[in-house]
């Protein structure tokens, strides 16, 4: 099968009416210099609280570690703090006082111990990534009616990187909708360990799997260091600048070309002449190309057109794929679903397929994480004949009206809080574009270059079951030992 190429574009403008870049944020008050600040009148006794003693005044901030503004307040030297969390460089303690905030590590650590490494949660994002995906596919299944493509892992990485930067209602209201369960230091972690075990696994899966990221900042506006490091070490993602004031068109044709760059050329000119402006301050691109290639690839000579049934009383003649061997399959809730993987299994599509031509809607209405594990649990390896239509399609998708109904609205308007990125205030995003290729075919190429040729099983003395993908049915892509759902998509309506 297959090649998939997708974009996803998210752009932030200012929200004053000047042309003028921002000034440089107040530099963070260094750890070794605190502001000391009063304790309250009432505390309590330290020798009434067991924990550790502060060695030295330590700064403390209550929503976060070094945020881009001021600390929330200051410990004094001697106050005793018993640990909640180490989370490696920063730990999130319960202050003798009644305070609850992070502070640095090595202002309780002995010099020298790093603390404990945690392993970032990849089941935890996963457990938010895979909810978002369905939340997501339902709100645009009702949108558009046609064929539907979409990579929610995108998405939500893209997402991911705005949210460092997010803060107050629109940290809140983001962290609802993406499902968001970690504290941001462990979220960007994590995520970052997502991305690393997709690139690791790439190299040994038998499919290209690769993922880019790149922030356009408007050339003099600066951007808080701690949001950079986070996009940079958690998401692999450049930051260049650009000038969207005095140099628009130059802006637009040079991110336009990384763009085509990342995508084999295969993306021209996503971002349209009108789309920027003199406010736009940050431009932020995701980037991801896909190419699988069956574990059992179909034979060529075996494709032959057939109906393809859009509806009980509507048919297409479309090409479809044939083969006969060993897949997982399952039955349950009137859909059948099937398990075609790519090269060594790491990476597998999986098509929920309603009994019933016109099944497809009722199968939608209950959609969850759950449903598909039901329905994954059902499978079992058998002899299947294996009936896919060949197809390909291209979706693009303004996601900014959709987003902000899914309940993060105020990320859209000049209300936002974005002081993660800059402390000004004024920035807020003004669009979201996503667009997605996929082909889906006999031997896993995009053209010509892959030439394998499966052969059929051998005969059978009765014909195995058949799974026959001619009406409208559910896809999805999946890394199979994260349960990461990569790609996801519906074929309503094909085409020869």
């Amino acid at each position: 099968m297959t090649t998939r190429l997708l974009l996803f574009v998210i752009a932030f403008v200012a929200g004053c009416s000047g042309n003028t870049p921002s000034p440089a944020p107040p530099p963070e008050t260094p750890t070794s210099a605190p502001v000391p600040v009063e304790q309250p009148a009432d505390a309590p006794a330290s020798a009434a609280f067991s924990g550790h003693a502060l060695p030295a005044d330590t700064e403390y901030y209550r929503d976060g570690p070094r945020q881009s503004r001021p600390p929330d307040g200051t410990l004094k030297a001697g106050t005793k703090v018993m640990v909640i969390e180490d989370a490696g460089s920063y730990c999130r303690i319960r202050s003798e006082d009644g305070i609850v905030a992070f502070i640095a590590a090595d202002a309780i650590r002995p010099p020298g111990d790093p603390g404990p490494q945690a392993a970032p949660d990849l089941a935890v994002v996963n457990d938010g990534n895979n909810p978002f995906a369905f939340d997501l596919y339902n709100r645009l299944a009702k949108e558009h009616p046609g064929n539907i493509f979409f990579s929610p892992y995108s998405i939500s990485t893209a997402l991911a990187m705005t949210y460092a930067g997010a803060r107050g209602q629109t940290e809140k209201e983001m962290a609802q909708v993406l499902h968001f369960g970690l504290p941001q230091p462990d979220l960007h972690r994590s995520f970052g360990g997502l991305v690393a075990r997709l690139h690791g696994d790439n190299k040994k899966g038998g499919y290209q799997l690769q993922i880019a990221n790149r922030l356009w900042g408007q050339t003099g506006y600066v951007f808080d260091p701690a949001f950079l490091q986070v996009t940079r070490d958690s998401y692999r993602a450049g930051f260049a600048q650009v000038d969207f004031v005095q140099q628009r068109e130059t802006a637009r044709q040079t991110i336009n070309n990384w763009v085509e760059q990342q995508t084999n050329k295969k993306i021209r000119n996503l971002i349209g002449p009108d789309a920027l402006n003199d406010l736009t301050r940050l431009v932020l691109t995701n980037a991801i190309y896909f190419k699988g290639t069956w574990t059992s690839p179909f034979e060529q000579e075996l494709t032959k057109d057939a109906p393809f049934k859009v509806t009980t009383n509507q048919e297409v003649m479309v090409p479809l794929m044939c083969q006969t061997g060993f897949f997982s399959c399952g039955d349950a809730e009137n859909v059948q679903i099937l398990d075609m993987p790519y090269g060594d299994g790491t990476l597998s599509m999986l098509i929920l397929l309603p009994k019933r031509i016109d099944g497809l809607a009722d199968l939608e209405k209950g959609l969850t994480v759950e449903t598909l594990n039901r329905l994954s649990s059902t499978m079992n390896p058998q002899m299947l004949m294996v009936y896919v239509p060949r197809f390909s399609m291209t979706s693009e998708f303004g996601l900014g009206d959709t987003l902000a109904s899914m309940g993060m609205p105020s990320a859209f308007g000049p209300g936002a809080d974005f002081t993660g990125m800059n402390p000004s205030g004024e920035l807020f995003v003004s669009f979201v574009i996503h667009k997605a290729f996929v082909d889906v075919n006999e031997l896993g190429t995009e053209a010509a270059a892959a030439t394998a040729v499966g052969e059929m099983g051998a005969a059978f003395p009765e014909a195995p079951p058949t799974f026959r993908a001619d009406h409208p049915f559910l896809f999805l892509i999946r890394h199979n030992p994260t349960k990461s759902i990569l790609f996801l998509g519906r074929v309503v309506n094909l085409k020869a």
